[in-house]
């Protein structure tokens, strides 16, 4: 079933001063990426005048988004001017009620980041590691072989949930909840998630009384080294309202389970699209943490992050006035031409060590670069050292169907088949 109501059109053929890149239909269909080849190409630094989220800048190149990413005294990611998707934060109160780390500037970033920070730390994650691995068996044995499944229901969903519940420190029976709320968060726009914005409201309500009670419980507990936990004996913890609390708790789900999930299902389908690099890595599984980086550049599971402007500033020649939206859309900057040699190009040897390659920007830059990288990185690499050794040959079995949504780039469904 597909979100989108309207004809997509061919990019080469709207006017400039048209295209309008948050359209979450143009991620639905796929059809995005010629049109951020445009924007790079003619307009680097793009207004958009009357979007789909109203009136927003794009920046659409590699260079531009490291230096916007960068400069935080000028373009905000604070909550209360707006958040972190061109989809203002405060008009999404309902959905996510307050601020989180990620949504806040210097000086209050630094001491609400640390708040989580010990759960993912070098030895904290060398823990994880053997509990990884195991699940990802847990999932992979399973599997039918010479049946068509869908991949991103079996596995892609799978182990992130899974270590999400780890890391909060609650029951694997409840991590159907955790997936379900995270959907809720991401996918409210979506007719395949939710009937209507009223009814993911409502189940979101139990979302924040969940997490409201876990909280309490934590507090009246030793310390222990579950982000709840964490959060709960934390001065800065103590001291959030609930609203902010469960600002940061959406955050934790969302980035815990979206990004990673999205990379497991888009790394593989990089993979089947080009037969001669999955080949490549089946000879050599020493390849598996460079064809990781590849699938997270390839895939840039956030689409986007927006700033806004504190002050009137130029940029690249362009004018921007206090209080406008500009969006860093990182699944243009990963693709950026004078970036990276053949940015269409899906390679499992990218990021081989000496090979030069820029870093992607798959996770940020700078204060917030993503704080739980390392642990997804450990993840899809768990996942392809055992997904490599069980079956080697995967093939796509029919057509995927993706996210309606301009903030998260990933896939519904992908029928995949195991060969014997």
């Amino acid at each position: 079933m597909s979100t989108t109501t309207h004809e997509i059109p061919d990019a080469a053929e709207v006017a400039l001063e048209d295209i309008d890149v948050s359209d979450p239909a143009l991620y639905e269909s796929h059809a995005f990426p010629e049109f951020f080849r445009r924007l790079r190409r003619e307009a680097p630094v793009h207004y958009c005048k009357d979007g789909y989220c109203d009136a927003f800048w794009s920046i659409t190149k590699y260079d531009d988004v490291v230096e916007i990413e960068k400069n935080h005294e000028v373009f905000s990611s604070a909550f209360e001017r707006g958040g972190i998707s061109l989809m203002s934060a405060p008009e999404r109160r309902d959905i996510v009620p307050g601020a989180s780390f990620i949504t806040m500037d210097p000086p209050e970033h630094g001491p609400h980041r640390a708040m989580v920070a010990p759960a993912f730390t070098a030895g904290n994650l060398k823990e994880l590691e053997s509990e990884i691995r195991a699940r990802v068996t847990d999932i992979l044995d399973p599997l039918p072989v010479g049946e068509t499944f869908d991949w991103v229901q079996h596995v892609a969903n799978e182990l992130p949930i899974q270590m999400l519940a780890t890391l909060f420190g609650v029951p694997q029976e409840d991590r159907s909840k955790l997936l379900r709320w995270s959907n809720l968060i991401i996918g409210v726009e979506d007719t395949d998630v939710v009937e209507s914005r009223e009814q993911a409201v409502e189940e979101l309500k139990e979302f924040g009384e969940y997490f409201v009670w876990l909280m309490g419980e934590r507090a009246k507990a030793e310390k222990g080294p579950d982000l709840i936990s964490l959060l709960a004996h934390s001065a800065v913890g103590q001291s959030l309202s609930r609203e902010d609390y469960m600002g940061n708790i959406s955050l934790l789900v969302v980035g815990g389970n979206d990004t990673t999930r999205n990379s497991i299902s888009g790394g593989l389908h990089g993979l089947m699209e080009a037969p001669d690099q999955y080949q490549k890595l089946r000879d050599d599984p020493s390849l598996i943490p460079s064809a990781v980086s590849e699938m997270i550049r390839w895939v840039a599971p956030v689409a986007h992050m927006r700033r806004t402007a504190v002050e009137d500033t130029v940029f690249r020649g362009h004018t921007i006035r206090e209080g406008d939206k500009v969006a860093m859309w990182y699944l243009s900057a990963n693709r950026d031409e004078d970036a990276f040699e053949a940015p269409d190009e899906f390679r499992v040897d990218r990021y081989v060590p000496g090979s030069g390659a820029p870093r992607h920007l798959s996770f940020g830059m700078g204060i917030h670069f993503c704080i739980g990288a390392r642990l997804a990185e450990m993840q899809l690499r768990c996942l392809w050292e055992e997904l490599l050794q069980r079956y080697p040959r995967i093939s796509l079995e029919g057509e995927p169907t993706r996210l309606y949504s301009n903030f998260i780039s990933g896939f519904k469904t992908m029928p995949v088949r195991i060969e014997a």
